[in-house]
């Protein structure tokens, strides 16, 4: 898996489906756009539906629940991590 370099202030999530499918950022973003997945949408900041939608519609299936992060070696193979997160508004929210 290549790298994908986040194109614009918000809309990681973009870029980690970019990379998980072998595109780059700015075709990736053009097909978000398409299924009406922006980058400005406030839901990629707290829900993983949008992101969600964008694997299934390449192609890939996240499993069907989040799961907390407990150790290393339990994730599976293919991961997505949020790193820097924090509660807004009552809810968790990671940009």
């Amino acid at each position: 898996m290549n790298p994908v370099v986040r194109m614009d202030r918000t809309g990681c999530a973009i870029a980690c489906v970019a990379a998980m499918m072998g595109m780059s950022h700015s075709d990736m973003k053009s097909l978000a756009r398409s299924i009406g997945v922006t980058p400005e949408d406030n839901a990629l900041w707290t829900s993983t539906l949008p992101i969600r939608r964008l694997l299934a519609y390449g192609g890939l299936q996240a499993g069907p629940e989040e799961l907390p992060f407990t150790i290393w070696e339990r994730l599976p193979d293919w991961a997505l991590l949020s790193i820097k997160w924090k509660i807004q508004d009552g809810n968790p929210s990671w940009h």
